[in-house]
């Protein structure tokens, strides 16, 4: 992908991260690639378990310009 200048999107779930895929993931992101670790956000008040997974998805999505749904943050509301 990065050798023929496309997007690269790694969405790294490992955990604990080792110095070993800290190191690679640092040198995927210096030649273009675009990390995105799937952290669950609270920010969007999901009104259930099944809009959190929904919210990755869509940012994973919405780095190809493929934005189906919008679970976008826009802002905060009391």
């Amino acid at each position: 992908m990065l050798k023929e200048r496309r997007k690269l999107v790694l969405v790294s779930r490992e955990s604990p991260l080792s110095t070993l895929h800290l190191e690679n993931l640092c040198k995927a992101s210096q030649y273009g690639a675009v990390i995105l670790p799937p952290m669950q956000t609270y920010y969007n008040h999901p009104a259930s378990v099944a809009d959190m997974p929904r919210h990755t998805v869509n940012r994973i999505l919405s780095q190809f310009d493929l934005d189906e749904e919008s679970y976008e943050w826009e802002g905060m509301n009391p």
